[in-house]
């Protein structure tokens, strides 16, 4: 009988409306509503106690909560996604190190500023290609030179769309593009094991302090080296993160085409600026692209004790579902949440003490789940945002539409960009 009751299906067929559905038959205000997936009972909870409430470790666990399909594809087998309590604060310090910290931004800034600056050449230059594709390219090439990672701006690229077609299709287990994404998730594993290995073996040089060097030499609570496939992996969680921020960059490209208000002042903040990087408009709007358009609609975790929230009981062993959009868009805890407002962000510093904002995650950095690449990601996103900004090109409105029943989604086109019929600027 409860078969009949699963909304599994209506989560394949509703997508990033799953939860404004499931909302519609709980009473008006809900903070928790009961639901039936993959046969167990489940509870789907919003707003920031729920937050608060998911990324409690000894309320909530997330190991084995996501589909293995859907785990082994998008994170790999055993990665850190995948674990809970002291072998989780474990290895999320490596990535914390790696990752989190400042300097490593600011690592980062010059390679983005690099890479889009190329990209805004090509478009000035005549090319036409979506911004999204443009931001797999651009992005990818920068998180691996930042990475350590060897290989020529071609062998980059190639492998940064690899990783991204694994983001494409992790979340379509019904498709051929899912099937694409098992092949290249298998190369990805074998190519990343690889150069785990030759820097192990001492055949690749890989400079302190790069995530190259630090899963490389990575050892575990017994002392023990991680298995290479198994370092490789989390190599690969590493950076490819910041390839998905491209998904970001293409809701970014239409926000832009029918906000050209703020086109322009992105464009005249960049310019006084001199630079691609680190505007603070730029980064409000980035962080309200990020808040209205997240990679995912939420997220399970299991119930490791009877829980109940706004009246709601599950029991423990059943499926707690943070809702991740229900929250970044929730009107109790937003002003205008349904609207797209970037000045919302403007001078907020600390982003993370907004409980209500999750789109790569909630809780804490060092000892929670959020994701510690956040920072780099909001960097790429920015300067995306910076490029796509100058007058000198603009974005079509051809192919915006968006297929919120697909899992992750963006606009189809990506959002073709072009040289602006007329450049502002003169020849010398």
């Amino acid at each position: 009988m409860r078969l009949l009751h699963d909304d599994s299906l209506s989560l394949l067929t509703r997508g990033y409306d799953f939860g404004a559905h499931l909302w519609r038959r709980a009473r008006p205000g809900a903070r928790a509503v009961p639901l039936v997936l993959l046969g167990r009972d489940a509870l789907l909870v919003r707003g920031p106690d729920a937050v608060e409430l998911f990324y409690d470790p000894e309320i909530v666990a997330r190991h084995g909560a996501m589909p293995s399909i859907v785990q082994e594809t998008l994170f790999g087998r055993g990665s850190v996604h995948s674990l809970d309590g002291d072998e989780h604060r474990e290895r999320k310090r490596v990535f914390v190190r790696a990752l989190y910290d400042d300097a490593e931004v600011q690592r980062l800034l010059p390679l983005l500023e690099q890479e889009w600056g190329g990209e805004l050449d090509a478009w000035v230059g005549g090319a036409e290609r979506s911004a999204y594709d443009a931001a797999v390219g651009a992005l990818g090439r920068a998180i691996m030179r930042w990475a350590g990672l060897p290989g020529t701006a071609a062998a980059r690229t190639r492998w940064a769309v690899r990783q991204a077609q694994i983001v494409d299709g992790f979340g379509v287990p019904y498709s051929p593009e899912y099937l694409l994404a098992v092949g290249n998730r298998w190369w990805s594993d074998r190519h990343a094991r690889r150069l785990i290995e030759a820097v192990r073996a001492g055949a690749l040089d890989a400079a302190p302090g790069t995530a190259l060097h630090e899963w490389a030499h990575h050892r575990d609570s017994a002392g023990e080296l991680l298995p290479a496939r198994l370092a490789g992996v989390e190599l690969q969680n590493s950076f490819r993160p910041m390839i998905a921020v491209a998904r970001f960059v293409a809701f970014a490209a239409k926000e832009l085409h029918d906000r050209p208000e703020w086109r322009e002042r992105i464009a005249a903040e960049t310019s006084m600026r001199g630079r691609l990087t680190e505007g603070p408009i730029a980064t409000a709007f980035a962080q309200e692209v990020r808040r209205t358009a997240p990679f995912v609609p939420m997220l399970p975790g299991w119930a490791l004790v009877d829980v109940e929230h706004d009246g709601e009981p599950l029991r423990a062993g059943g499926r707690l579902v943070l809702d991740i959009l229900g929250t970044d868009v929730d009107e109790r805890s937003w002003e205008r949440a349904d609207e797209f407002a970037p000045d919302r962000f403007v001078g907020v510093e600390d982003y993370e003490q907004l409980t209500a904002f999750i789109p790569h995650g909630g809780g804490d950095v060092e000892r929670g789940h959020r994701c510690p690449g956040e920072k780099l990601a909001i960097a790429g996103l920015a300067a995306a945002i910076a490029a796509l900004s100058d007058p000198r090109v603009t974005i079509l409105d051809r192919g915006l539409d968006v297929n919120r029943r697909r899992l992750p989604t963006k606009p189809s086109s990506g959002g073709l960009v072009r040289r602006a019929a007329r450049c502002p600027f003169p020849h010398g």
